[in-house]
């Protein structure tokens, strides 16, 4: 089993990244409340496609001080929400996922099913592939060679009868393409302050392979393909399309 990467790809590098972010400094004036990333992989598949140009709305999260939470839409993560935050192996690198787990919740998967705080719960929005893996289907019942250390300290020090109990400052959070992604049963729990924001609404979608979209300096290969199949690769059905979480009970 191949667990895909499903990370954020800062489009700030490169030529399109330049171009996209100062017309969004122009349109918000910092990147303190918005900013721009592109998806490189298909771990969110079908909530967010590879190529979805995203801005992520990073004051959501933000602690609120005594005045500012009685005007400012501030808000705690939810069960359910899309987040944004530093791969813990590597904060250099920004990852989105849902988030499913909050201090305090039990969590177990049986035969791709979930199963929360003792209750299989409906998540309309995942995606499955043919195969299984006893221990990706049946977190966290079964062992499995393609874990990183933090995964397996996670497993040593939080599962209690057969049930991962999330530790309090952090989250517990999967990608939507349940099958190939790379989260939080493979390289351990989210601390909570590595999350920045939510995704917020799609600005372009453009149809262009995982290889383009993770090097960091864009390519010229890539730049002609935009140029010269803008209108075509150009997923319009999706442009400005806004990024709905689900509230899981």
């Amino acid at each position: 089993m191949l667990s895909r990467l499903a990370k954020l790809t800062d489009i700030r590098r490169g030529f399109v990244g330049e171009w996209v972010v100062t017309f969004v400094f122009l349109l918000f004036g910092t990147t303190n409340l918005l900013q721009a990333f592109v998806i490189p992989t298909s771990s969110m598949e079908n909530t967010l496609l590879i190529g979805d140009h995203v801005l992520v709305d990073k004051l959501t999260y933000s602690p609120p001080d005594s005045t500012a939470h009685h005007v400012l839409p501030y808000h705690d993560i939810r069960r359910g929400d899309i987040i944004v935050f530093n791969y813990p192996l590597d904060i250099k690198e920004h990852y989105v996922k849902r988030a499913i787990g909050l201090p305090g919740d039990r969590i177990r998967l049986e035969n791709k099913q979930l199963i929360l705080n003792g209750k299989a719960v409906a998540e309309p929005y995942t995606v499955h592939e043919p195969g299984s893996d006893p221990y990706r289907d049946n977190f966290p019942a079964y062992a499995s060679a393609a874990l990183r250390p933090r995964a397996l300290a996670m497993l040593a020090g939080n599962v209690v009868n057969g049930e991962l109990v999330v530790p309090p400052g952090y989250v517990f959070a999967m990608g939507d393409n349940r099958d190939v992604s790379d989260d939080s049963r493979f390289w351990g729990l989210v601390p909570r302050d590595y999350i920045n924001g939510t995704p917020l609404v799609i600005f372009w979608s453009f149809d262009a392979p995982t290889a383009d979209l993770i090097n960091p300096n864009v390519g010229i290969d890539h730049i002609s393909d935009m140029v010269l199949h803008f209108f075509s690769k150009t997923r319009w059905n999706r442009s400005f399309k806004l990024v709905h979480s689900y509230r899981l009970q």
